[in-house]
């Protein structure tokens, strides 16, 4: 990737790039285990029935509580990330995640797991808008999108791990040893962001990356941050982004994150590895697509064509699921992976509700756009749960296809709904309109 910085001298230079991927890793690492919390559940839902006696609406509920609070914190996150500063609140989500998981991992009870997961979603909420805050203030603007992309596809490692590795992990430990090490690990990234991380290049006397490249630097929020959330908020050019994301990332985060493993494994009589390796196709493609797809958008200078055809993509997989078609080997993983590689479309939106804003309101631009995301994750997980315990009508485990048919309908309305929100995008062509202007 070629990253601009010239008219610096050779050691700031040096010290400029060292900084800028100091900042994405670390933050992208505790970026990691926020997607290995959010995907988790679908790989331990049986173990979670088990150890706590509940049904589908409760482990929906359970599932879900990550995302109530994640949702909760979008908006404030993008205020502390736009006032505070992402190295801030990554350290002090990174103490509370880990705190958090170790509860999750030692919990005797269903309520106290429930406040276990509560306590990750509040910790982890912050690490995207940070991350994305940091990409922002450290890479040059034509690279947001390719660099987003990037983001997501450190992001979904977690993913994946939540998914087979994680299966084959509960061979050799239970489920609660291993979120009492990730617990560890999350309180480990909370020093390194501490210590490593800074907010921006001016921090360290650095220009900043606009004005390297010849441009006047952006203009700081001279107002009250509640003034730039208003600003954010009145612009309604911000907000078909947030139901795109409520209907197309909703649904991935719902069905990858929950309800994928019991539907193949009930619905289509799948063995748990080989579900799970289903999952772990799905999350590995939106990672790669994500990145793909990000890097196309920048390259053609567009990004609503981008999000409406990789989205349009997304929402036809969901149809043999929804119709019942029998999922054979084969023509079973490629649909997953399609599915993934279009949901990735989704990714772009946040792109896009920055350059409709002004830069220094980005955290909170691109905030709101991603409480969709997790407004439609907690909605959606309880949501198909208690469709499907309808459909059962109280018949008890397991589960049949046709029962689970009922959930994925739901699923495929909002992706329905998500992809007609694209048609409603300004278009952007990739900078920000004020620079358009």
């Amino acid at each position: 990737m070629n990253l601009d910085s010239g008219g610096l001298s050779p050691a700031r230079h040096g010290q400029l790039q060292r900084l800028r991927w100091t900042a994405f890793s670390v933050v992208g690492l505790a970026f990691v285990l926020s997607f290995f919390h959010r995907f988790a559940p679908a790989a331990i839902a049986s173990d979670l029935r088990d150890a706590f006696q509940i049904q589908s609406a409760a482990l929906g509920g359970l599932a879900a509580s990550y995302f109530y609070i994640y949702t909760l914190m979008q908006i404030p996150t993008g205020v502390l990330a736009d006032t505070l500063g992402p190295r801030r609140i990554v350290a002090a989500g990174g103490i509370i995640a880990g705190l958090g998981s170790m509860l999750f991992g030692l919990a005797d009870s269903f309520g106290l797991a429930t406040a276990g997961r509560l306590l990750v979603g509040l910790g982890v909420s912050v690490t995207f808008i940070a991350l994305l805050k940091l990409n922002a203030a450290w890479f040059n603007e034509r690279h947001f999108g390719t660099l987003t992309g990037l983001t997501i596809l450190l992001g979904n490692l977690g993913a994946v791990l939540a998914a087979s590795p994680l299966a084959w992990a509960l061979g050799y430990a239970s489920w609660r040893d291993i979120f009492v090490v990730v617990g560890l690990l999350s309180l480990i990234l909370a020093g390194l962001s501490w210590w490593l991380v800074r907010d921006d290049p001016a921090r360290i006397g650095l220009p900043s990356l606009r004005e390297l490249d010849g441009k006047q630097a952006h203009p700081a929020h001279d107002g009250h941050w509640y003034d730039g959330l208003l600003q954010v908020a009145g612009n309604r050019a911000t907000w078909p982004g947030f139901f795109v994301n409520i209907g197309v990332s909703g649904t991935l985060f719902a069905f990858a994150g929950l309800w994928a493993v019991p539907f193949l494994t009930q619905g289509h009589a799948m063995d748990r590895t080989a579900a799970t390796a289903h999952t772990s196709l799905l999350l590995a493609a939106f990672a790669v697509g994500a990145l793909f797809l990000g890097t196309l958008s920048d390259r053609l200078g567009r990004r609503k064509p981008v999000i409406i055809v990789s989205c349009g993509l997304y929402l036809i997989c969901w149809l043999p699921l929804l119709l019942g078609w029998q999922l054979r080997p084969g023509w079973s993983h490629a649909l997953f992976v399609l599915m993934g590689a279009g949901a990735a479309g989704f990714t772009l939106t946040w792109a896009c509700a920055k350059e409709v804003n002004r830069h220094a309101l980005s955290g909170m631009a691109t905030s709101l756009v991603n409480t969709g995301a997790f407004l439609g994750a907690a909605i959606l997980q309880p949501l198909v749960g208690w469709a499907i315990d309808r459909a059962a009508g109280g018949a008890g485990m397991p589960l049949t296809l046709a029962e689970h048919q009922v959930g994925i309908a739901v699923l495929f309305g909002f992706a329905l709904f998500g992809w007609l929100a694209g048609f409603a995008l300004r278009e952007t062509y990739c900078r920000y309109a004020t620079d358009a202007a």
